[in-house]
């Protein structure tokens, strides 16, 4: 009689078990089908690509997320802080445009950050300055709920003196942004910045989690005449990259970007590991605005879709 129980005990123990495996086998496999399922890398626009339709006045900032989404089916933005520079502290204006973007279900995802003064200025007093001018920034990126703000590293002196400068002022700046949860970011944007060793060296110095880079497509002149290898560039500064800016400027027939080969790039952008957003950022005189970007996205998709099956 006990052997006949011990029998069915385990009979029962041994289904139980199974359908158990069962269960974690099929959960299993729907994760791994919904991993597939997620794009390569998302897509957002930086405001800057409608910087002249902006500047002529033919749009108002609290109105870019809405036309992202719109005329473009973007659901996330690059804001750049010159089109709202008196508002960073201005609550009301700021609820304003978070909500505006929230009622489109656009995300916020960064603020691009310039005429605050140089990080790494040599004189101290000045790069003092220059950091706490961005801390309103860093408080109104975390209001609009974003993950960073851009900023730029300009210095000068020798390749070392402003490496080290540059690193001085963005590490206090990011000890700052740490108390908000908020990424300080470095775009190659001329100078040394443009040059992918000294910026990956200037990261490596601060050496904190919450500094990293937005490596720029094409933003790798460093001096009139002086140009650094942008696939290069790109590669060094993608182990520090919490964004990427794709840079545009020109298109073909074939409706590839002529001085950036767009699937090389975005190759060494996920070979990084990156999955996050790559913001469009054209910067072309023709077409026009919006079709430029429209020609960026494109491309962008384009890449995604062809690297997806690869």
């Amino acid at each position: 009689m006990s052997g006949s129980l011990d029998r069915r005990m385990f009979l029962k123990t041994t289904a139980a078990a199974g359908a158990a495996i069962g269960l974690d086998t099929a959960a299993a496999t729907a994760i791994s089908a919904a991993e597939k399922a997620k794009p390569l890398f998302k897509i957002s626009l930086a405001e800057w690509s409608l910087h002249r339709t902006l500047f002529d006045g033919k749009l108002d900032h609290l109105d870019f997320a809405a036309t992202a989404k719109k005329e473009f089916g973007i659901e996330a933005v690059e804001y750049v802080n010159q089109f709202f520079k008196d508002k960073a502290k201005d609550t009301k204006y700021l609820a304003e445009l978070k909500e505006r973007a929230a009622d489109q279900g656009v995300t916020s995802v960064l603020i691009m950050i310039d005429g605050e003064g140089s990080l790494g200025d040599p004189d101290d007093s000045k790069r003092t300055q220059a950091v706490e001018n961005h801390y309103k920034w860093v408080e109104a990126a975390k209001f609009l709920g974003c993950h960073s703000i851009r900023v730029n590293a300009h210095s000068d002196g020798s390749y070392d003196e402003q490496m080290k400068l540059a690193a001085d002022g963005l590490r206090r700046l990011t000890e700052f942004g740490e108390k908000h949860d908020i990424n300080v970011i470095v775009e190659n944007h001329g100078g040394l910045s443009s040059n992918g060793a000294w910026l990956a060296g200037v990261m490596k110095m601060v050496d904190h989690k919450r500094c990293g880079t937005l490596p720029d497509f094409g933003n790798f002149q460093i001096s009139p005449g002086e140009w650094y290898d942008r696939y290069q560039g790109v590669k060094e500064l993608m182990p520090f990259a919490k964004g990427v800016s794709a840079k545009s400027h020109e298109f073909d027939d074939q409706g590839n970007e002529v001085r950036t080969d767009y699937f090389k790039m975005v190759k060494i952008v996920l070979d990084a590991g990156y999955h996050g957003y790559i913001g469009i950022e054209w910067e072309g005189e023709k077409p026009s605005e919006v079709e430029g970007i429209r020609l960026t996205q494109r491309l962008l998709e384009r890449v995604r879709d062809s690297l997806a099956k690869a």
